[in-house]
């Protein structure tokens, strides 16, 4: 049995980078059609703006997702479960829902499904660490990091609360302009935040004592 599970722990970053790879893909030939077939992009206008502002948001969300996912697969070894392997899927699903719903007057349908997202990636991180915490091959990561607390996901079920409570708005209101740029820009603000803390926590996991101390006063 130890020797299945030293085998699998060693396969499957790979088999798992491979299936999101192809995910990932898609989803951005996906959104690359999109724009191609979109011909109000470039009018001076508002829809025009909330257009870019979304496109900018959902290419970053994409990217994001893989970094997440790379950076926990090349850091950590953990013992997968069947689920590690169904995510990708639900996750690629709920990426080509998200492109589908870009564009004026379904913006608070792509709000939604963009929550969903985050609660799902949030999901799959903590279970990704919780396992890998289990692994001794990450003592040396683990060691002096507190377990996380309930208090810890406060902030990720606001922001996820928040991007799901403006969709609703923008669902029964779909011609407020105003609340839908205000709400676009603020989920661009989240995935770019989000994205800075995943380069942060990165140059922490595997920079030196000097990028460490650097990367911890930002």
């Amino acid at each position: 049995m130890s020797e299945i599970r030293d085998r699998t722990k060693r396969h499957f970053p790979m088999v798992l980078l491979t299936l999101l790879s192809i995910v990932q893909a898609l989803a951005l030939e996906l959104l690359w059609s999109h724009v191609l077939s979109t011909d109000y992009l470039f009018e001076q206008s508002l829809t025009a703006l909330n257009a870019w502002i979304q496109l900018v948001a959902t290419f970053l969300g994409l990217v994001l997702i893989w970094v997440v996912y790379a950076s926990n697969a090349m850091r950590f070894r953990w013992v997968p479960v069947t689920s590690d392997s169904v995510y990708p899927f639900l996750i690629g699903v709920l990426q080509f829902m998200l492109v589908e719903t870009l564009g004026p007057g379904e913006t608070g349908q792509w709000l939604v499904i963009l929550a969903v997202i985050y609660a799902v990636m949030v999901r799959v991180s903590h279970t990704t660490m919780k396992r890998a915490r289990r692994d001794p091959d990450n003592d040396a990561f683990f060691r002096d990091l507190p377990r996380a607390t309930m208090r810890d996901f406060y902030s990720s079920a606001a922001i996820a609360g928040g991007l799901g409570l403006a969709g609703v708005y923008l669902i029964g209101a779909p011609d407020d302009g105003v609340i839908e740029t205000l709400a676009l820009v603020s989920a661009g603000g989240i995935l770019a935040w989000q994205f800075y803390e995943s380069t942060r926590y990165w140059k922490m996991s595997v920079g030196t004592a000097a990028d460490n101390a650097q990367a911890e006063q930002q």
